[in-house]
């Protein structure tokens, strides 16, 4: 190990973690808030639901774009540039928002700051690694980091429904967000970040994504990833729908489902962090995949009665599925591929929020009501389980998740 990795690993490797969980708890403050703004949208622009979706589709497509387009900067220029120019872009759109009004403006913004969100997001994916002291310690600090993002996402709507209630714009929430990232940026510029090791040899630039794309261990769990965002999205995006006007057994169930999915997740990650560090991964994944589906198909037996129980409940397990298969399909990789890998993973889940929602919609339209997007949801979750069990019983990626150990964190 180098002296200046050295010093970074002695002295600011707290802070370094500190910065990363709260740069993802910034940005889900946004991301996760849209379900709450979009109503305010169609009021104030008259709009269907369709043309207010793209708030979610403009972010979700930036970031597509920003990971699987600059995902190789993490790699090529470093963690910490990657960093410091994503939070910058995202500082700037975000405090944007307080100097316009217009719908088409507020979709340009969305796209360049979900850009934003793409780039440092894969520059602090690839930073785990280099903080991270084995393949499970990789995997128990990425569910802690989005333990963080989890609690983002209840802090982002209570924040947009303290503002609308107090008679502010739902704008402040960006200008909000927009300082927290400049003092971000601020801290970042301070701190000294470990390097990944490049072979002198390797090509480090777009086609260094493509290569990982068409990596059968980064296609298994971008796959992965895009099941558990399908199932995940009939929740925040659907489930609110499926409830509306229940007046049944604990019908005050139904006002709060949404917000017990985020707090229940939320808690989940952290609870999963601990799990992770003492279990198999691959057990544990089979497990909570497990719990899903029984707690989507007994909402579907059981009709809303049960819903309104069982859907919220699975936050609980769906909280350790998606940084688990984020963190094992990036820890497959070595180091410094790391950054190219996450914005492949990144692309395919961001692609998933925006097509599941929109295909269970489709089916609800169809069929005759927002149950049959449920139905949807649940087949996908019954692929999501099989293949957990799948990789419980053959474990594929065990030699090299082992030989990586070796090779990548036995200096570390």
């Amino acid at each position: 190990m180098s002296e200046p990795e050295g010093a970074a690993r002695s002295g600011n490797i707290g802070v370094i973690k500190g910065l990363t969980y709260l740069m993802f708890m910034m940005f889900a403050m946004t991301t996760d808030s849209v379900g709450v703004i979009i109503p305010q949208i169609i009021k104030s622009f008259d709009l269907g639901m369709t043309a207010a979706g793209s708030f979610h589709y403009a972010t979700m497509g930036g970031i597509a774009l920003g990971g699987v387009g600059l995902g190789f900067l993490a790699d090529q220029m470093g963690r910490k540039f990657t960093i410091i120019l994503g939070l910058s872009v995202f500082a700037i759109t975000s405090l944007a928002f307080a100097l316009t009004s217009q719908f088409v403006a507020f979709l340009v913004l969305l796209f360049l700051s979900g850009a934003a969100i793409g780039v440092f997001k894969t520059g602090a994916l690839a930073l785990i690694g280099d903080i991270s002291t084995s393949t499970r310690n990789h995997t128990a600090t990425m569910n802690t980091v989005e333990g963080f993002f989890g609690v983002g996402a209840i802090i982002g709507p209570a924040i947009v429904a303290y503002l609308l209630a107090s008679g502010a714009s739902w704008k402040w929430l960006y200008v909000i967000a927009g300082v927290l990232c400049l003092l971000l940026m601020l801290t970042a510029l301070t701190i000294r970040y470990p390097g990944a090791k490049i072979a002198p040899e390797a090509r480090v630039d777009f086609r260094s994504v493509l290569r990982a794309g068409r990596d059968p261990y980064a296609l298994a769990f971008s796959l992965g990833a895009m099941l558990y965002v399908g199932v995940e999205t009939a929740i925040y995006v659907w489930m609110p729908t499926l409830l509306a006007g229940y007046q049944g057994p604990a019908a005050f169930m139904a006002l709060y489902a949404l917000s017990i999915f985020f707090v229940l997740r939320a808690a989940g990650r952290f609870m999963g962090a601990w799990m992770l560090s003492r279990m198999r991964w691959t057990l544990v994944l089979a497990i909570c995949a497990g719990a899903i589906l029984v707690c989507f198909v007994g909402a579907l037996i059981g009709g809303r009665e049960a819903a309104v129980f069982l859907l919220p409940a699975s936050g609980l397990f769906m909280s350790i599925v998606y940084p688990t298969i984020n963190s094992k399909g990036i820890s497959v990789f070595p180091k410094a591929e790391h950054g190219a890998v996450a914005g492949v993973i990144l692309f395919f889940t961001c692609l998933s929020a925006v097509l599941s929602p929109l295909a269970m919609g489709a089916v609800s339209d169809l069929l005759g009501g927002p149950i049959y997007g449920f139905m949807l949801a649940t087949g996908l979750s019954v692929v999501l389980a099989l293949a957990a069990l799948v990789n419980l019983l053959l474990d594929p990626a065990k030699a090299r998740l082992e030989a990586l150990d070796r090779s990548e964190y036995a200096q570390t």
